[in-house]
């Protein structure tokens, strides 16, 4: 399986019936998308990290970055069954060592992510995970920070991409997997 082929029909029916939808959350009029029910059940959380297991396997990862803070529970151990190393991409003022930032927008402000200045060396491979693609500002960010810093951004992962909301093209041409399309 290519990181931009679909993935199986039945896999993404079992993913989707265990995604919750939560009316008027966190605002109202917004319908929002719980993976907690897909993380709380075994077999479906271990379908979506075999799925992007087996999409990104061969592509010579050096590290599997994950945005804060469900791309966490995706990338940890997506980075254990590749083999890789971990680097977490997190808001402003988490990380405690030296950071590079780099700020995106909100429909509401903005904000900043941060990633160590020493998590990634120049040309090592990484694949960025988090678990919903939707304006694509939080990515872009994080694509353009380990950029800086040198790294080879091979691809992205995403547990749900919203379509309607346009963040896709906020990634340019790096190959992007997506499990569940809304």
């Amino acid at each position: 399986m290519s990181a931009s082929a679909p993935i199986p029909a039945d896999a993404e029916q079992r993913l989707r019936r265990v995604i919750r939808d939560v009316p008027d959350f966190p605002q109202p009029g917004i319908l929002f998308r719980d993976i907690t029910p897909l993380l709380g059940n075994a077999a479906t959380l271990r379908l979506s990290i075999d799925l992007f297991a087996a999409a990104w396997r061969d592509h010579g990862i050096d590290y599997i970055v994950g945005i804060e803070s469900r791309g966490f529970l995706f990338g940890m151990p997506l980075a254990y069954a590749l083999g890789t190393g971990f680097v977490p991409v997190r808001k402003a003022g988490k990380l405690p060592h030296k950071t590079i930032g780099a700020e995106y927008t909100l429909e509401y402000g903005a904000n900043t992510m941060e990633v160590h200045a020493d998590a990634v060396q120049p040309g090592q491979r990484v694949l960025i995970v988090d678990d919903l693609l939707a304006t694509g500002g939080t990515a872009a960010a994080t694509v353009a920070l380990l950029q800086r810093l040198g790294a080879e951004v091979i691809g992205l992962a995403f547990v749900i991409e919203l379509a309607a909301l346009g963040g896709r093209a906020q990634l340019g041409a790096i190959p992007t997997q997506v499990l569940i399309t809304y």
